[in-house]
């Protein structure tokens, strides 16, 4: 490899001729398309050009800057695809993967609820990184917040993997290793608190709906017995 002094890791490696071919271009590209629903490998390219800026052959705030504008219009993308065809999908076709109205109305909730810090941490999960645009899109997240959590969450993930490439230099392969173990932690901690945040709102909604009967249970049986009280 022309570019870097130690042997790469894995995916790192598979990338690094896409990256000595076309440089920044090759970053901007997958970086978008991992941003907008597209499963290419956006943070794997993001932390090889980090690692090619330590050992200058990159300039380190170029690769930080193009990183950042790639995830913002890829994610603004995703939430266009959403917004413009989210819901006709979802009523065409959501009741064939379990997505049915009652379940959509709840997404709906959750995401004006809490829409702003998923769109924001979302870039840490495989999975959420590539559909949390989309995801907000459909459910009809207000666009001037999703934009500036959508920048937020772009400058936070940037800055974390593209630093973490930086300073790991030489280090990468073991270092880059030990961020995946941990990485795929993270992924099942928000995925249980995600889980649980679904399992609270299911909860309040059986509530209320138990107690929205009792109440109208209670009230004809006053009627019946204000009716069985008159002449």
């Amino acid at each position: 490899m022309s570019a870097a002094t130690t042997p790469l890791p894995g995916a790192l490696a598979g990338l690094a001729p896409l990256l000595d071919h076309y440089g920044y271009l090759a970053v901007a590209l997958l970086v978008l398309l991992d941003n907008c629903g597209i499963p290419v490998p956006g943070q794997t390219i993001l932390i090889l050009a980090s690692v090619y800026a330590g050992s200058g052959h990159l300039d380190f705030a170029a690769v930080l800057v193009i990183a950042v504008v790639a995830a913002t219009l890829g994610n603004s993308l995703g939430y266009l695809i959403g917004h413009t065809g989210g819901r006709a999908f979802v009523h065409r076709w959501g009741r064939y993967v379990l997505l049915t109205p009652a379940r959509m109305e709840r997404a709906d909730a959750f995401f004006a609820r809490q829409g702003g810090k998923v769109v924001a941490v979302a870039r840490f999960v495989d999975g959420l990184r590539q559909y949390n645009g989309i995801i907000a899109g459909t459910t009809e997240m207000p666009w001037r917040r999703f934009a500036v959590f959508n920048l937020v969450g772009a400058v936070l993930w940037t800055a974390v993997w593209g630093t973490f490439g930086y300073v790991a230099g030489a280090n990468i392969g073991t270092v880059y290793r030990t961020a995946l173990r941990y990485q795929l932690w993270f992924a099942v901690g928000l995925g249980v608190l995600v889980a649980a945040l679904l399992l609270r709102q299911v909860l309040r909604y059986r509530r209320r709906r138990r107690d929205g009967a009792d109440t109208s249970a209670s009230a004809d049986g006053d009627g019946d017995g204000d009716g069985a009280d008159t002449p």
